[in-house]
Parts: structure tokens; C-alpha cells; sequence
């Protein structure tokens, strides 16, 4: 009897369910999107119970098409979780209601909150791994614990729980079980990156009792099993962060592996081995995955926007219907006519670090169309692509020779040769793009024992990848990257020129 496994792949724009045999393939999917939440400039905010109503329903219609297909659903051997990372909800452990919106990791409302804690001089990324930034989920719960009036008192009351979305979702899904995996840990600035487990000291720095925060576990076991739904009965058994899905997916399993996925923002993340590798270069340095014993580090080089920039030409400049438009205008032209697009919509990330920039356009004559626009918006993640691997070479001494890339951008051929040229290495797109939700299966299919190690997982056979190489010399690579460099400084210092109602 065939076995398959089920993947969650809950992500910042839109949800999946996916299933899997036990061979890697594909077998079928459902995806909805979800409705984003902007109540002011900069802040982002999801319904806890939306994301919680489309994963039952993604669930159910991939199961349907499942259950058409003549399989049996007691086939499914396991479940295995991805979300978005960082996103940070707080719930009532007596009601189960959410006390306020999630908080996602794209979300700019805490920048005072990081003036505040920056000026205290604490070394947190010393223990953590990262910076003091919006980006994580530290500040958004500092930023609850004081503005929302409900998440006090459910915390001085001991009635608060706190997770990012893998939490909330395991905890519904099993009747009440509070755990989240060590790659959605690291991601929280709350976890020692050496011991993995929470850390007192930065429980202090950050004014967070430990009793709201759920137990940390690997990221392939069993940790209880599906009490209603869809997916009623069915163990759940694999958890990761998104990147860290697509890492394991993408079958990074040595040190130099790396992989780039291109979705809503960018997440590049390279294998350093079993100890971790703290930056000095603006990299993160974070888990990239935990099987029972078996623990690989990874620095990630996290870029905020990259198919989100596609959805702003859609839903706010209106110049394309469809994302996959971008690609069809990007192609009429042959370069972007001098155009530069920084997309710091909300800062920048890696390497720069910068709260202060904002999306930029510069280069823009009366020569400038909408096909120059939709080019420059697809090469703007290849030039910040490009500053994340030259961050990575100044950290160590990796030699990356391939760049695994997946995630809804890695679609334009575009983009991906635009990759290849400003890194001058070969960039390979696989045939079967749903490498995120593939992770998280294979986490689960560990933990159920249909593979019985990542050797095994390494040499299940896959469909042809697509191998994008170079066509630009070192001069030319080396000029177009200068001037998107003198693009990102004239996108830096912005929001210091801006009057903010919360000054």
C-alpha cells in the first residue's frame, strides 16, 4: 500500500494544502488566498481565525480531489506544518480567542519600540543570532503587551498564550497542545541559538514572562494528533518556518548548500553545519532544521519584498491584471532603461538593516514605460539577491557554486536569468516549485518513518531542474550591481524627512 503524506503550508498571502507520495511527488493541491489587513501606513495584520478557516478549507478540497483519485485517506500517514515566520499572535488559554489581529513580520509599527530597545545597549544577537529589528517577533509582543489593553490583563492573569502561527495553528488543530518547532523559535530573538531553548536573560531584556511561551520541540516528531476537521485523527508530526521548508525541500542538507525563495519577500539561506555562524556582515543567523539529534544552522540573508512588489504593480499601480503579466511587459524591453527599483516598502533587510528607506524609484525620464517599470521590479531582487551573497563571502569562507531557487518569482525565466548574471553562477529552478510545502512533509514523513533519514530523502529522484547560467561579463555584472548600490542609498533616510502622527 502506497504511502502519502499532507502539508499546511500557511504562508503570508495565501494557503495550501498539498500531498505527497512517498517518492516526493506531488500528488494534489489546493490554495486560497486571504484577506491582508492594513488599519495604518506600515502595519499588516491577518484574522487568526480566517488563516485557521482557510487551512480546513484547503484541507477539505484537497482531500476531495484525493478521495476522487480512488485513494483511500487512511493513506495519509502524517501532517506536516509550514507558515509564515515572525507573524505573532496572542490568545486566551481559557476561551481560545485571539486577543488581538496577528501581528505579520512585514509590520513597521514597532520602530519606536526598537529606538527604545537599541538605546539599552544589550547585546542580543550575541545569544539569539539576530538584530533588534521589526522584523522579529520580540518587538511585536512588546508592542502588545503595552498598547493592547486585552493582552495585559490576559498576561498579568496567566490566561495569555503567545506563538507565532505555527503555535496557533498546532494548538487548535490538536485541542490545546502549545508547542512551536526550533526554526520558528529562532526566529523570535527569545531563543539561546547554542541551547536552543529559551533564554532568561533576553526574557528580561524584552519584559516577557516565560509562561505565555510554548515549549519548544524539534522539528520532526509527533506532536499530537487532529481532533476535528478535515483532518480529524491524523498525527501531526513536522513543523518549519517557510525558509526553512523550502531549505529542507531544496534538499540543503551539506554545508554550502543554499537555497533563494522568491515569494512574497525573499529568503535566501546557506547550510554553515552543526554549530551556529554569527554575522558580522548583516546575515541572520538562525536553525535551519532539527531531526531528533541531527541539528543544521544556516545564516539567511532576508529580503522584505520581492513578489509583494508584483502584487503592488497589480493591486495599487494597476499596470498588470495578473502576476504573471510582470513577466509578458518585462519582456518587451530589453533592460529597464536606466531604471532602479528599491523596493523598501518597509525597510530594508538584509545586509543593510535600514527602518529608515523606502520603496524607490530613481532613473525614471519621459523614455520610462510600464514594461521598464515590470523589469526593473523583477531585477530588483536579483541586485538584493546579489548583496546578500557578497554579505555571505565576507562571513566565511563558502564557495557557493549553484543557487537553488524556488517560490512564486523563480516562474519568470526573467528573473532567473537576471539571477544567474548578477551572481555569475548558475542559479536552478526545480521542475516541481512546491519545494516549501515538500519540507514540511518530509518532516513529517521522518517522523512517521516512510524515509528514515535525509540520505534517503536525498536520493528519491525528481523531475529535470532548469539551469539558468551566466551571460554577462564580470565588468558589466560588476557595473549594473554599482548602480543599484547608488540606488539603496538614495532610498535610505526617508521616514527621517516624514512628520509621524506617533512622534
Amino acid at each position: 500500500m502506497p504511502s502519502y503524506v499532507g502539508a499546511i503550508d500557511q504562508g503570508t498571502t495565501s494557503t495550501r494544502f498539498v500531498i505527497f507520495d512517498d517518492k516526493g511527488n506531488m500528488i494534489t493541491w489546493h490554495q486560497l488566498e486571504f484577506e491582508q489587513h492594513y488599519p495604518k501606513p506600515g502595519w499588516i495584520e491577518h484574522d487568526p481565525e480566517e488563516l485557521l478557516d482557510v487551512v480546513s478549507r484547503c484541507a477539505e478540497e484537497a482531500l476531495r480531489k484525493f478521495g476522487m483519485m480512488g485513494r483511500d485517506l487512511k493513506e495519509i500517514k502524517a501532517i506536516g506544518i509550514t507558515n509564515q515566520r515572525e507573524t505573532t499572535l496572542v490568545w486566551d488559554r481559557e476561551t481560545g480567542e485571539p486577543l488581538y489581529n496577528a501581528i505579520v513580520w512585514g509590520d513597521t509599527r514597532t520602530k519606536h519600540v526598537v529606538k527604545q530597545l537599541k538605546a539599552k545597549q544589550f547585546d542580543v544577537q550575541s545569544i539569539c543570532g539576530l538584530p533588534i529589528h521589526n522584523y522579529f517577533s520580540a518587538v511585536k509582543l512588546h508592542w502588545l503587551m503595552s498598547k493592547v489593553k486585552d493582552v495585559k490583563e490576559a498576561i498579568d492573569n496567566k490566561r495569555a498564550m503567545f506563538g507565532t502561527v505555527d503555535s496557533w495553528l498546532i494548538w487548535n488543530l490538536t485541542g490545546g497542545i502549545h508547542v512551536t518547532d526550533t526554526t520558528n523559535a529562532s526566529r523570535t530573538m527569545l531563543m539561546n541559538l547554542k541551547t536552543r531553548q529559551w533564554d532568561k536573560d533576553l526574557l528580561n531584556f524584552f519584559e516577557i514572562p516565560e509562561h505565555i511561551l510554548p515549549k519548544i520541540v524539534s522539528s520532526s516528531e509527533h506532536y499530537g494528533d487532529i481532533v476535528s476537521g478535515p483532518l480529524e485523527d491524523m498525527p501531526l508530526m513536522g513543523c518549519l518556518g517557510d525558509q526553512q521548508a523550502a531549505f529542507v525541500g531544496q534538499k540543503c542538507f551539506s554545508v554550502g548548500e543554499a537555497k533563494n525563495t522568491y515569494g512574497t519577500g525573499a529568503f535566501m539561506l546557506l547550510n554553515v553545519g552543526s554549530e551556529p555562524a554569527f554575522s558580522k556582515s548583516g546575515l541572520l543567523a538562525t536553525v535551519g532544521y532539527q531531526f531528533g539529534d541531527r541539528v543544521a544552522y544556516a545564516l539567511e540573508g532576508s529580503i522584505s519584498v520581492a513578489g509583494a512588489a508584483v502584487s503592488w504593480l497589480r493591486d495599487n499601480l494597476g499596470i498588470i491584471k495578473h502576476a504573471r503579466e510582470v513577466d509578458e511587459l518585462a519582456s518587451k524591453v530589453e533592460d529597464t532603461g536606466g531604471v532602479m527599483f528599491v523596493t523598501a516598502f518597509s525597510g530594508l533587510f538584509a545586509p543593510y538593516w535600514r527602518d529608515d528607506a523606502r520603496g524607490t524609484l530613481v532613473g525614471l525620464t519621459q523614455y520610462t514605460n510600464k514594461c521598464h517599470i515590470a523589469r526593473a521590479t523583477l531585477e530588483a531582487v536579483c541586485y538584493s539577491t546579489r548583496a546578500i551573497l557578497d554579505a555571505m563571502k565576507e562571513d566565511g569562507d563558502v564557495t557557493l557554486k549553484i543557487l537553488r531557487a524556488d517560490g512564486g518569482m523563480s516562474s519568470s525565466d526573467i528573473c532567473m536569468q537576471t539571477q544567474a548574471n548578477t551572481l555569475g553562477i548558475p542559479v536552478e529552478r526545480p521542475a516541481m516549485r512546491e519545494t516549501t510545502a515538500l519540507g514540511a512533509a518530509f518532516a513529517a514523513g521522518l517522523a512517521v518513518g516512510i524515509w528514515k533519514d535525509v540520505e534517503e530523502l536525498r536520493e528519491l529522484q525528481v523531475e529535470a531542474a532548469t539551469v539558468f547560467n551566466s551571460k554577462l561579463d564580470d565588468k558589466g555584472r560588476e557595473n549594473s550591481f554599482h548602480v543599484w548600490e547608488e540606488a539603496v542609498q538614495r532610498s535610505m533616510g526617508w521616514t527621517d524627512v516624514l512628520y509621524d502622527e506617533n512622534d
